[in-house]
C-alpha cells in the first residue's frame, strides 16, 4: 500500500498553499476567484498577512510616519507655527495600540477575502509526509491529512539571530521590536540593511539614543555608492551614532533592565548599555518543520528552496516563490509571482512568469531612498566603462526654501545611469522627500526599456523635486 493510501486524507484540492503571507494568498485567490479552482490555504501563525502585514511592511511603515511626523513637528516653526514648538513626548504605547489595531483589522479582511474568492483556510500548521501528501497540526490539537494536484510553498523567512554572540540571545529581532510596548531610551541596532536601517531611523526621530553598528563604513552596501554615502552622512547628521566597521561582538549580558555589549568598532573595543538590542544581521528561509524530505525537495546550501524561472521546484507539481526561495526578497514580488504562477497553472498562460529585472524597491528610512535597475558599478561591469554615462544632480527641495536654520535642510540626490548610443536607462537611484512615491511612476517607463531621450522629452512638472529627473544635463 502506498504511503498515501495509508492516511486517512480528509480532502483532495486542485491547489494547496503552504503559507498564509502575501505571496501565497495572492495565488490562491487568483486561482480560486478568477478560475474557480478548487484552492485551500494553511496557516499556522493564526494570522493572516505574514511577515509584511504583521510584523514587517505595514507596521513599518506606520512606526515611520510617527517619525516623520516628529520631523514636521519640529520643522513647523519654520512654517509660522511657532506654537508648535517641536514634537513634544512621543506616546509610544497608545500609538502601538492605534498600529497594532490597524494590523488586525487587515487579518480579518485578508480572511473575508478568501472567503469571498472561496478559498478553504486551514488553521495549523503543515509539513510533508509524502511527495504530494501534506500533514496538517491544527490549532485545536488534532492532525490532518490532505493531497493536491499542485502544491505552492510560500512560508517566507524568518530574522537570524548570530549564533557566535554569547549572550545574543538578549537581543530581539524585527519581529520582536513591533512586540515592544514601551519605548526605549537607549537602543542599538545591529545590521546596515534596510532593515536595520529602517529601525535605526524611527528610534531615532521619536527621540530614543541610537547606536547603529554596522560590518562596514557605510550602509546598504548592496545599494549604490551615491546611496551608501548620502544616508551615512544624513545619519550621522541626525545623531545616530553609527559604529563603524563593527565586526566583533565579544559578548552580550543583561543586568536587571539593562543591557552590556562589548563588542569592536573602528575605534577601538568599548562597552555601551541599551534597554533594547536588535539584531538586523539577515534572514533566513522558513523552511524548518516542512520535512521538505519526506517530498524530495531540493534546497540549496542556505536551505532556501530551490526553483527555477516559473517557481518550478525539482518536483513536479510542487513550487515555491518568495523569501523561501530567497530571489528577491520583497512583498510585491512574491504578490506578482504568486499571480503569475496561478495565470500558468490554471489559466492557460503556459509562458506566464515573473521577470525579476528591474524591479523596483525604496527604503523608508530619514530622508527615503528609491532605487531600480543596476548599481553605477554593476552597469560598467555589464556594458563597460565607455558605454556608461551618469547623469546627477543634488539641490535643496523647495519644501526647505523657508528654513532659516541651514543644518535642517535635507538635500536631495537624483542619479540616472545610462548605457549605448540610445542611452537607455539602466538604473535610477534617488534619495530624498517622496522617494518612495516618486520611484513608482518611473519604474514602469524604465520597466519598458525608456531612454534618457524619453526622459527628456517629458515635459516637467513645476516646482517638484521630481522634475529634475526629467531635466538631467
Amino acid at each position: 500500500m502506498s504511503r498515501t493510501l495509508s492516511k486517512a486524507v480528509k480532502k483532495h484540492y486542485d491547489y494547496l498553499v503552504i503559507g498564509g503571507g502575501s505571496g501565497g494568498l495572492a495565488s490562491a485567490r487568483r486561482a480560486a476567484g478568477r478560475y474557480g479552482i478548487n484552492a485551500a490555504i494553511i496557516e499556522g501563525s493564526g494570522r493572516l498577512g505574514g511577515t509584511c502585514v504583521n510584523v514587517g511592511c505595514v507596521p513599518k511603515k506606520v512606526m515611520w510616519a510617527a517619525s516623520d511626523m516628529a520631523k514636521k513637528l519640529h520643522e513647523a516653526k519654520e512654517y509660522g507655527f511657532e506654537s508648535v514648538g517641536g514634537p513634544g513626548k512621543f506616546e509610544w504605547k497608545k500609538f502601538v495600540e492605534k498600529r497594532d489595531a490597524y494590523v488586525k483589522r487587515l487579518n480579518g479582511i485578508y480572511e473575508r477575502n478568501l472567503e469571498k474568492d472561496k478559498v478553504e483556510y486551514i488553521s495549523g500548521w503543515a509539513r510533508f509526509v509524502g511527495e504530494k501528501l501534506v500533514e496538517v497540526s491544527l490549532l485545536d490539537g488534532s492532525t490532518e491529512y490532505y493531497t493536491a494536484d499542485h502544491i505552492l510553498i510560500a512560508t517566507g523567512g524568518y530574522a537570524i539571530v548570530p549564533d557566535d554572540v554569547p549572550g545574543s540571545q538578549y537581543g530581539i529581532t524585527s519581529d520582536g521590536f513591533f512586540e515592544l510596548q514601551e519605548q526605549p531610551k537607549r537602543a542599538a541596532v545591529v545590521g546596515a540593511g534596510y532593515i536595520g536601517l529602517e529601525l535605526a531611523g524611527v528610534f531615532n526621530g521619536l527621540g530614543t539614543e541610537t547606536h547603529f553598528f554596522i560590518r562596514g563604513e557605510t550602509v546598504l552596501r548592496h545599494f549604490d555608492p551615491m546611496i551608501q554615502e548620502t544616508i551615512t552622512s544624513a545619519y550621522e547628521k541626525h545623531g545616530v551614532n553609527i559604529h563603524k566597521k563593527s565586526k566583533s561582538f565579544s559578548k552580550v549580558t543583561k543586568k536587571g533592565d539593562v543591557i552590556e555589549i562589548e563588542y569592536e568598532d573602528v575605534n577601538g573595543t568599548a562597552t555601551i548599555e541599551v534597554d533594547t538590542l536588535i539584531w538586523a544581521i539577515g534572514r533566513g528561509a522558513n523552511t524548518e518543520g516542512l520535512k521538505l524530505s519526506e517530498a524530495g525537495i531540493s534546497t540549496n546550501e542556505k536551505g532556501q528552496i530551490i526553483a527555477d524561472e516559473y517557481q518550478n521546484t525539482n518536483i513536479s507539481g510542487v513550487y515555491a516563490l518568495g523569501d523561501v526561495v530567497g530571489k528577491v526578497e520583497l512583498t510585491p514580488v512574491a504578490i506578482a509571482a504568486g499571480r503569475r504562477l496561478a495565470d500558468r497553472l490554471f489559466g492557460g498562460m503556459k509562458d506566464r512568469k515573473l521577470d525579476y529585472e528591474n524591479v523596483p524597491t525604496v527604503v523608508f528610512s530619514h530622508p527615503e531612498v528609491g532605487t531600480i535597475g543596476l548599481t553605477e558599478p554593476q552597469a560598467r561591469e555589464q556594458y563597460g566603462d565607455e558605454n556608461v554615462k551618469v547623469y546627477q544632480s543634488g539641490f535643496i527641495g523647495m519644501y526647505y526654501a523657508v528654513f532659516s536654520n541651514q543644518e535642517d535642510k535635507e538635500r536631495t540626490i537624483y542619479k540616472l545611469i545610462v548605457a549605448g548610443p540610445e542611452e537607455k536607462v539602466v538604473g535610477m537611484h534617488i534619495v530624498g522627500d517622496d522617494s518612495a512615491e516618486i520611484l513608482q511612476g518611473f519604474g514602469v517607463a524604465i520597466k519598458m526599456g525608456a531612454t534618457k531621450a524619453d526622459f527628456d522629452n517629458c515635459v516637467a512638472i513645476h516646482p517638484t523635486s521630481a522634475e529634475e529627473l526629467v531635466t538631467l544635463v
